[in-house]
């Protein structure tokens, strides 16, 4: 692949430098961990332009490019330019070898604490709802 000029080249760490620290740093942040979790879901690459809303929350480009940057640097995902666009693929194959069941964990509490967090969210809107219906 030919390089581009005035185009860093991306930093992957070795899976040896990956520590439980840096990739629970990387995934403390609510909208990473969202990434992460939609990334690891997925078999195939993402651009990073998919994630322009994540949680229903509109991610600015700039934002959305440090997130990526943390993860890619947690060594969480590997990023490869195509083009103008950045695709990105989790490795989580690699990681399991190195930390057994540590994503595996970590995705699956996102999964539920983000149920819950829907199902609150659709209990309150219920109870709204209902408070405006005995007003009228």
């Amino acid at each position: 692949m030919p390089i581009l000029m005035g185009v860093r080249p991306l930093f992957h760490p070795s899976l040896d430098d990956i520590t439980v620290e840096g990739i629970l740093h990387a995934l403390s942040d609510p909208v990473r961990v969202a990434i992460f979790a939609d990334i690891v879901a997925q078999e195939c690459s993402h651009n990073c332009s998919m994630f322009l809303t994540v949680s229903d929350k509109a991610i600015p480009k700039s934002t959305l490019s440090q997130h990526f940057r943390a993860l890619r640097e947690a060594g969480l995902i590997r990023g490869e330019r195509r083009g103008v666009e950045m695709y990105n693929t989790s490795r989580c194959a690699e990681i399991e070898k190195r930390f057994p069941g540590l994503l595996l964990a970590i995705v699956n509490a996102h999964a539920i604490q983000s149920k819950d967090e829907a199902q609150a969210k659709k209990l309150a809107v219920k109870r709204s709802s209902g408070r405006t219906a005995k007003n009228k």
